[in-house]
């Protein structure tokens, strides 16, 4: 593929991540009051799945970097979260199917991000979450088997889910359309 016509639907698919996390942010559901459903990783996995591990990496970056200028609040901080959670949970999809495209590897990938995406947000909310919420680290740790843990496991949960749900349709229609090869 032409690097102009892979960085153009990158951008596309950046496009559409950005508009479901406008979409996440819209939801009147919090967790915790604070924390909200985000799907954005479904589109960023089906690139991955696409266009390869690369792309899940950049997209991540331009999403996350758009949310911080356009929606968050949390600025670099969140950007930093957002990247970290989108990575962990996009790029071991992408690196297991782009060596073996199959719907086990998907599957066993997507599985493996929810787990290690829970892990590293687990981790990184505890280190991370007390310089912008401004709480004792003593109170994120408190906060993060009954919070954390089930909001990371259930977000992922989902993303995995619709995944699985909407991938090959999305793949069948962009390739009758010419736009994936």
């Amino acid at each position: 593929m032409k690097l102009t016509r892979k960085l153009a639907i990158m951008g596309m698919f950046s496009a559409i991540a950005f508009v479901l996390s406008c979409l996440g942010n819209l939801l009147p559901i919090r967790f915790a009051g604070f924390l909200n459903y985000d799907p954005k990783d479904v589109m960023i996995v089906i690139a991955g799945f696409a266009l390869g591990p690369l792309a899940t990496i950049a997209i991540s970056l331009v999403v996350s970097l758009v949310e911080m200028l356009f929606i968050s609040s949390t600025g670099i901080i969140g950007f930093l979260m957002n990247v970290i959670s989108s990575v962990c949970f996009a790029l071991i999809p992408a690196l297991l199917y782009k060596k073996n495209r199959c719907f086990k590897s998907a599957i066993i990938g997507l599985i493996i991000g929810c787990a290690v995406t829970t892990l590293m947000m687990l981790l990184w909310n505890y280190f991370v979450t007390p310089f912008y919420m401004e709480i004792p680290r003593e109170a994120i740790a408190q906060m993060l088997l009954p919070v954390f843990l089930p909001f990371n496991l259930l977000k992922t949960g989902a993303n995995a889910i619709i995944v699985v749900l909407i991938y090959k349709p999305i793949s069948r229609a962009l390739k009758h359309l010419s736009i994936l090869e």
